[in-house]
């Protein structure tokens, strides 16, 4: 995937009788990619049909994740994934950061910094890291399920 582009797969098989709708995109590891993925988020779940509490949630949650993608590793560029099945909302953005350990919850976040990881935990239903694989970097994901509001 080259940095900006935005590839669309359709539809992801995940076992037998299911699917999920899937869409990637990856953007330049700078300040003001986190702009654009909220732009491309919104319109994908527009797209997808997916309105109310879960649409606004899931739009700041890729804000946050993206953000500390940005500002807490030495990465070039993170890639975003969105994945709608049947239940919830998958987001995951990987970084090509090295940390060890991965990112934790502050309780202790003063001022204008801290706060982004305690709004993914209090806004979805699971969150996590782990690594990529082949020390490619981490993947922080989050959970939404729906609510009735869910068309896709």
């Amino acid at each position: 995937m080259a940095p900006g582009s935005a590839l669309i797969p359709r539809l992801m098989d995940l076992s037998p009788g299911t699917e999920a709708l899937r869409y990637c995109f990856a953007l330049p590891a700078h300040p003001e990619s986190v702009a654009g993925a909220r732009r491309l988020t919104r319109a994908r779940l527009a797209d997808w049909r997916l309105t109310g509490d879960a649409h606004d949630a899931a739009v700041l949650i890729v804000s946050e994740l993206v953000t500390n993608a940005v500002v807490h590793t030495a990465s070039t560029r993170v890639v975003c994934e969105l994945r709608c099945d049947a239940a919830r909302l998958r987001i995951s953005v990987q970084d090509q950061g090295h940390q060890p350990g991965g990112p934790r919850l502050s309780l202790t976040a003063d001022g204008e910094h801290g706060r982004g990881l305690l709004l993914v935990d209090s806004m979805s239903a699971a969150w996590g890291s782990h690594d990529a694989g082949n020390h490619s970097g981490r993947i922080v994901w989050a959970e939404l399920p729906y609510g009735p509001e869910r068309t896709c």
